[in-house]
């Protein structure tokens, strides 16, 4: 997992496997990163994401419910077609915004985009 930081925004690019052996981790690494109280948005990029259970939905659920708190987004990006389907069955699309890029995203975020 990398991240980097742009202004109220936490862009964290997720790598390899999201499952019940990882969950724990990312999920500890993302709550620390998101003590931060100024981060208002997150954008979780998952190019490099290959698999993901009932697990990563949860991280991805309640990280959502942080973000909510702040009034802020949580946007999803650059999902590979082995992952739309499960994000689709999972009804994280009518949670999540889903943007092409994470640039897409940022725009959004910003309301410079639908």
């Amino acid at each position: 997992m990398n991240n980097r930081r742009k202004k109220d925004i936490l862009i964290v690019k997720l790598e390899g496997e999201l499952d019940h052996h990882h969950a724990d981790d990312i999920r500890n690494a993302l709550d620390k990163q998101l003590d931060d109280t100024s981060i208002r948005n997150l954008i979780l990029d998952l190019s490099n994401l290959y698999f993901m259970d009932s697990s990563g939905i949860g991280v991805f659920i309640g990280r959502y419910k942080t973000i909510r708190e702040r009034n802020g987004q949580v946007c999803i990006t650059n999902i590979n077609a082995q992952l739309e389907r499960m994000l689709e069955v999972s009804g994280l699309y009518r949670i999540l915004k889903v943007y092409d890029t994470v640039q897409d995203a940022i725009k959004g975020i910003r309301g410079k985009t639908q």
